[in-house]
């Protein structure tokens, strides 16, 4: 019914309403304007976030693997220098003649003049 009554009113026609309507057109332009300029400064700015997130997610898995694989270096690091330590260790016993003298009756069966090697067999855990 609105719409009826606004058939029957006629338009002035003049310059006050014609530059009324031109600044309304041209604040609706505006707005749309800013309204289209918002939008797509917020889709950048969501594509902006979604590259920073998924960037920090993939810089936290790398540092985590990277913190996995530092562990295993220091065990493994652990390890060499426990093994480095019985090496010296073995280093200064091989520089002891007796030390290399008790080592050849025991790996190569030599023995000192007069001495005789028995190899009795080794026990079982079940029998005597």
């Amino acid at each position: 019914m609105g719409s009826l009554k606004e058939r029957k009113v006629a338009k002035i026609q003049s310059e006050f309403v014609q530059q009324h309507e031109y600044s309304q057109q041209l604040h609706t332009k505006k707005k749309r304007g800013l309204f289209r300029r918002l939008a797509v400064f917020g889709i950048g700015a969501c594509i902006l976030s979604a590259f920073a997130i998924s960037t920090l997610f993939s810089q936290s898995a790398a540092i985590d693997k990277k913190l996995e694989e530092k562990q295993q270096v220091e065990k493994k690091l652990a390890d060499l220098k426990k093994q480095k330590q019985s090496l010296e260790e073995e280093i200064v016993k091989l520089n002891d003649d007796d030390y290399i003298a008790k080592i050849a009756r025991r790996d190569y069966y030599l023995s000192q003049k007069g001495e005789v090697i028995l190899n009795l067999p080794k026990k079982e855990d079940g029998s005597d």
